[in-house]
């Protein structure tokens, strides 16, 4: 599917790969949920988040992380209070961190909490992307405080996109795991 460019896309979009999501962690056994993610022998996975993802709830909690970024910002500046995108003190460059300290504040939650946390964070977000028009998503300048890019695009990254990547984890896991 090529990435959404209207609003009817990113719903259709952020549906589909969020039920496909949740029908390959349904599909999940014992032996995959209670094996730790380790892709070390792998020299094709260089990117951070192969190392820092150790479980499913891993994995859940980091999407329902980056769906609430996505909630704040839109609220905030809705409100008129000026706040980037991303976590205060970080940028595109160092991000990685942020997204370390999304992992490191979420250990003692429980794969069913980070389940439901995820659910929860997806309807807010899809909510919200209902709630604006087709050129509030994806005519660039709708909003002043988006930048050069439109709303629309982020809403992509933190859906349907995010929801791919896990889903790439996922299954590398499960390769990982049954041979």
């Amino acid at each position: 599917m090529p990435r959404p460019q209207t609003k009817s896309d990113l719903l259709e979009a952020a549906e589909l790969n969020y039920n496909k999501l949740l029908e390959l962690i349904g599909s999940m056994t014992e032996t995959e949920l209670g094996t730790e993610f380790d892709f070390s022998s792998d020299p094709k996975k260089k990117e951070a988040h192969w190392g820092r993802d150790k479980n499913l709830r891993d994995v859940l909690i980091h999407l329902h992380e980056w769906h609430n970024l996505m909630i704040e910002w839109v609220a905030n500046n809705r409100a008129g209070s000026r706040k980037p995108f991303l976590m205060e003190g970080y940028n595109w460059k160092t991000y990685g961190q942020m997204n370390l300290v999304f992992w490191q504040r979420n250990q003692s939650v429980s794969l069913e909490e980070a389940l439901e946390q995820f659910k929860e964070s997806h309807r807010k977000v899809i909510k919200l992307i209902e709630s604006m028009s087709n050129e509030e998503l994806f005519q660039k300048n709708a909003f002043d405080w988006v930048g050069g890019s439109t709303i629309g695009s982020y809403f992509v990254s933190v859906t349907a996109s995010h929801y791919d990547w896990a889903m790439k984890k996922i299954k590398a896991h499960r390769k990982m795991v049954n041979g």
